[in-house]
């Protein structure tokens, strides 16, 4: 295609844009609309898969012994344990370890615990991690059935409760997402079938003096790639904006715990990609509905 012809449908495309000016609002406002919606879905969702996927894979099971077992048994039973399929790493924590660690974990608190040091009642423990954190469960249950184990522990429970959290919210996400994507691709559609109708006198007599049928479908292709780039614009200025805003305000309260928001970059430049390519997307679709259920050439 000659580049003086691109640019007579780049024309006619725009032009249209501009002679349909409310139905060209309320396509692009629908783009706008969608896209936000699905942006904001889709950054919710990204972040809250990178924590589950930390605390997927900080789960370990903590393996309390038998206070009755010797040395000679405990070595065998880590023997056994690191035997087990599925088992990646097992690590000592002798009782005495086990109170300092509670004692810290009370904070000032846990002062009082040291009465205990002289008496402990704690029990020796391994830490065991699971080579694929999907089968935490599994190597648990082969633990427990081991001899002198006395307790078996891990905190499966609640990455189980956050992966349920995040498949309602996908789901539900995605049912409403794909409402507005139609709605939106029905607005464009509706808007290109007005260019469509006040145009059929000029297309008629483009057709009988041997326009192809390529050459009449390109501006309004065009259109519909028009409206949904630039129904793009506004949802990825706002979420940029707000994402970085959050990122700044969480960041300071957050500090090193597990629950950290992924990096403004690359993530949001290639959510806003994500965007700027979905608007086109719908753009066209809607475009190529109207032209092939209205425009008989």
């Amino acid at each position: 295609m000659k580049i003086k012809t691109i640019g007579r449908h780049a024309r006619e495309s725009f032009k249209s844009i501009f002679r349909n000016g409310w139905m060209t609002a309320a396509s692009i406002g629908a783009v706008t609309v969608t896209l936000l919606l699905v942006g904001v879905f889709f950054a919710i969702i990204m972040n809250l898969n990178s924590v589950a996927t930390s605390i997927e894979k900080d789960v370990s099971i903590k393996v309390l012994v038998e206070t009755t077992a010797d040395e000679n048994q405990k070595k065998a039973l880590e023997q056994q344990i690191n035997e087990l399929k599925g088992v990646e790493s097992v690590s000592y924590s002798s009782k005495e370890n086990e109170l300092n660690e509670l004692i810290e974990s009370f904070g000032e608190d846990g002062e009082v615990l040291k009465l205990y040091e002289q008496d402990n009642p704690l029990n020796d423990a391994f830490i065991v991690k699971a080579r694929n954190p999907e089968s935490t469960g599994d190597v648990a249950k082969a633990i427990q059935k081991l001899e002198f184990v006395y307790d078996v522990n891990y905190g499966q429970a609640q990455t189980e409760k956050l992966f349920q959290i995040i498949s309602i919210a996908r789901n539900v996400g995605l049912v409403l997402i794909i409402g507005l994507l139609f709605t939106a691709i029905f607005l464009i559609s509706n808007t290109i079938k007005l260019t469509i109708n006040a145009r059929r006198q000029e297309i008629e007599i483009m057709r009988l003096v041997g326009a192809t049928n390529g050459f009449i479908r390109w501006p309004f292709f065009l259109e519909g790639l028009w409206l949904g780039a630039f129904g793009s614009i506004i949802p990825i200025s706002i979420i940029a904006i707000i994402y970085k805003n959050v990122q700044s305000y969480l960041e300071p309260h957050l500090g090193s715990t597990f629950i950290q928001l992924l990096d403004f970059s690359p993530f949001v430049y290639q959510l806003s990609g994500l965007l700027l390519l979905m608007g086109c997307v719908i753009g066209v679709a809607g475009s190529l509905m109207s032209i092939r259920k209205f425009l008989k050439v």
